[in-house]
């Protein structure tokens, strides 16, 4: 089946940024201008395309990602509209993992903010191509040159700007364009949609080569023929520039900088040129890398971003419908994909059959008679597929790199209202856990108390909320609290010997191993490595030992809390013919893992986080004592206009209930955002005091 669009002409981007920074806003004006809506809702209406969720109308934010495909200028662009709250991270890092490049919204008062910083590194961590676009202009202290030094600053980027906003604050009425050197006015009456290119106002001029000439001086610096050209002082087309750009965008050299004012309906067509001008096809980003699985070796292998390659795509999102079910979304890297047909996924090795692809919008459908290479699109009715599988050609196995998410570090107890709904209630909390990676569940063997777990506490507010509404069942839920971990300090050598006598007193059970156990890096969970010099062991006896050691991290000697950021490396063992089994060796390592970790000084370890404060002047000394006595460290304090933002690393365990404490001291007038850090040993003394609930 032919293309609907040709595969250069492809787009897949995210729409990432801080919280409130104009995402889903934008979004609207995007879906409007290209004709797929024909009227804009807005956020604060719970009127908004992407914001089909209750939770979302209701509350004003976007909870979960939302996938939908425009056209602009015979372009195809699939937008995916992520959330810019923390507590909802794992959507904006699995949309990252699949996309081919990304606009990064700021606010133009506010500029970078801390979960800004999140979803750069993560764009970092996944090589995506970005734009970035300056939102807000007409706000009262909007200041486009300020936030273009805060993201060469704080994300270490080198932005360039494309646009200039005609005016600031109460006074923005425009943007110009650098490389064409045009005005263009939005006209107001059509919300946007018509708009013109005038001529630069005189008072502009200067400025505009100012600003034009930093522009060249970046983009010379990726061609040697244009920089020969323009040492010569000689004339560079329009053409030549875009091309330039478009070259040092997709190299991630750079980042071209658009600005407006989403709300008012101003700068957002300029926004969707650049989009197309200068972010990547999938054939721009090339093939996809996997592992090849062949008789139990693995091997990297591609997979081109062509119709005629062998099949292969990644589940990056689990969803239930209310009206198909549950939906897997899958990005499509190589091949081509028709209804009921049998792909493989190989982290089960079993077949899925797909008897529907759909295209989505939001929650709307688009049934397709066929998918093919760079397409994202929805599929329902899959058994065995969660987020991070690959689903491939049988013929031609292939695994492609999970996706990885921030650790759940908020705890909850909840139950049933009746003891009816209790079994339900488990079969419900799967269903979320399935769709949500970041949110876990587990039945405490002590208390019996169903303990659900996430990463802040309005996601676990959520899921509470979607228990009633979507599952119908009533719950109650105790306090939240920090879910902590354990690690080592020394480095320890410990040996693991399991033995059983059998009948008649000779041995029919025996495993023998010795594990040396080191301090890992921050944030590499548990890390097996295999040091055996000599074939000691079987090598089918390895990965059991592994499975045991990891299966043992569960449970640290400390509080019972898990064990992470330990490097364990099998150096010695034995092996009995005849007597020795994988059960036997995985009952060994589990002893010498245990006794290993009782002797390495282990530690408590609590969650970190990220917080900025924005406070009046007035008070910034009352907020500061309060952070101290929440044994917070200032890193900085930045003047914002009357306004002074103050970051600060504080643990989680002292945050609880701060947003009622900031606006007493602040009259109401003080606001804070928090986002996940690291993990860091908890002071003896706060031990020794029993603020840990251990």
């Amino acid at each position: 089946m032919s293309r609907r669009v040709p595969i250069e002409r492809l787009r897949n981007i995210g729409i990432i940024a801080h919280i409130d920074a104009g995402k889903t806003t934008t979004t609207e004006r995007i879906l409007y201008y290209t004709g797929l809506i024909h009227r804009m809702g807005e956020v604060d209406e719970g009127t908004a395309f992407t914001d089909y969720m209750e939770q979302e109308k209701e509350r004003g934010i976007t909870i979960t990602s939302a996938a939908v495909t425009c056209l602009w200028r015979g372009y195809q662009i699939t937008i995916i509209d992520t959330p810019g709250h923390v507590d909802f991270t794992a959507e904006v890092q699995r949309a990252l993992r699949v996309l081919d490049g990304a606009v990064v919204i700021f606010c133009g008062v506010a500029g970078v903010q801390p979960q800004s910083e999140a979803v750069w590194h993560h764009a970092d961590r996944y090589g995506v191509p970005r734009i970035a676009y300056v939102n807000k202009m007409d706000r009262v202290g909007a200041n486009f040159s300020r936030v273009l030094d805060m993201i060469r600053q704080r994300l270490g980027a080198k932005p360039v700007a494309i646009h200039l906003p005609l005016g600031e604050g109460d006074r923005f009425a425009g943007v110009i364009d650098l490389i064409e050197q045009r005005l263009y006015i939005f006209d107001p009456e059509t919300y946007g949609a018509r708009y013109e290119a005038l001529p630069l106002p005189e008072e502009y001029r200067e400025r505009v080569a100012e600003a034009r000439e930093q522009l060249l001086e970046a983009v010379v610096e990726v061609d040697d023929t244009l920089l020969e050209r323009y040492l010569a002082g000689k004339e560079l087309s329009p053409t030549e520039i875009r091309a330039a750009l478009r070259q040092a965008t997709l190299q991630r050299r750079i980042v071209p900088v658009c600005c407006g004012s989403s709300l008012r309906n101003i700068g957002v067509q300029l926004l969707l040129d650049a989009i197309v001008e200068y972010l990547p096809s999938p054939r721009d980003i090339g093939p996809a890398r996997g592992y090849a699985v062949t008789n139990g070796s693995e091997a990297t292998e591609i997979r081109p971003p062509e119709d005629d390659a062998p099949f292969a795509a990644l589940c990056f999102k689990v969803l239930s419908d209310p009206y198909v079910g549950r939906l897997t979304f899958l990005r499509i890297y190589s091949g081509s994909l028709q209804p009921g047909r049998s792909l493989l996924n190989p982290r089960v090795g079993k077949h899925e059959r797909l008897h529907k692809l759909l295209r989505m919008y939001a929650n709307r459908r688009e049934e397709l008679p066929e998918a093919q290479a760079g397409d994202i699109i929805a599929v329902p009715g899959l058994r065995f597929s969660r987020t991070g599988d690959t689903l491939c050609d049988p013929h031609h196995p292939l695994l492609f790199e999970p996706i990885h998410f921030s650790p759940p570090v908020i705890n909850q107890a909840i139950e049933a209202r009746s003891a009816a709904d209790q079994e339900r209630l488990l079969e419900a909390l799967q269903r979320l856990a399935d769709e949500d990676p970041t949110f876990g569940y587990r039945i405490d063997e002590e208390t019996g108390q169903i303990l659900i777990s996430g990463v802040g506490e309005l996601h676990l507010e959520i899921i509470v909320d979607r228990l009633q509404r979507e599952f119908g069942i009533p719950t109650k839920v105790g306090r939240p609290y920090v879910s902590y971990r354990e690690t080592i300090t020394r480095t320890v050598q410990q040996e693991g010997k399991f033995v059983r006598p059998g009948q008649g007193g000779s041995y029919s059970h025996y495993g023998h191993v010795v594990l040396e156990l080191s301090p890992g890096e921050r944030n590499s969970g548990i890390r097996f490595e295999h040091a055996l010099t000599d074939p000691i062991l079987p090598p089918a006896f390895i990965p059991a030992i592994e499975r045991a050691i990891r299966d043992a991290a569960a449970v640290g000697p400390v509080a019972g809390y898990p064990v992470v950021d330990v490097t364990v490396r099998l150096i010695g063992g034995s092996y009995r013919e005849g007597e020795s089994s994988e059960t036997d060796y995985q009952a060994a390592a589990t002893l010498a893992f245990r006794e290993g970790l009782a002797r390495a000084n282990p530690v408590l370890l609590e969650p970190i986080m990220l917080v900025e404060v924005l406070t009046p002047e007035e008070a910034l000394g009352d907020i500061l004592a309060d952070l101290s006595a929440r044994r917070a460290r200032i890193e900085g304090i930045e003047v914002q206009g009357a306004f002074h933002q103050v970051r600060a690393q504080v643990p989680l365990a002292e945050m609880f209930g701060y947003i009622t404490h900031l606006r007493s001291l602040t009259q109401g007038r003080g606001s804070y955002t928090m986002l996940f850090s690291h993990y860091e040993p908890v002071p003896q003394k706060v031990v020794a005091s029993e603020r840990v609930s251990v």
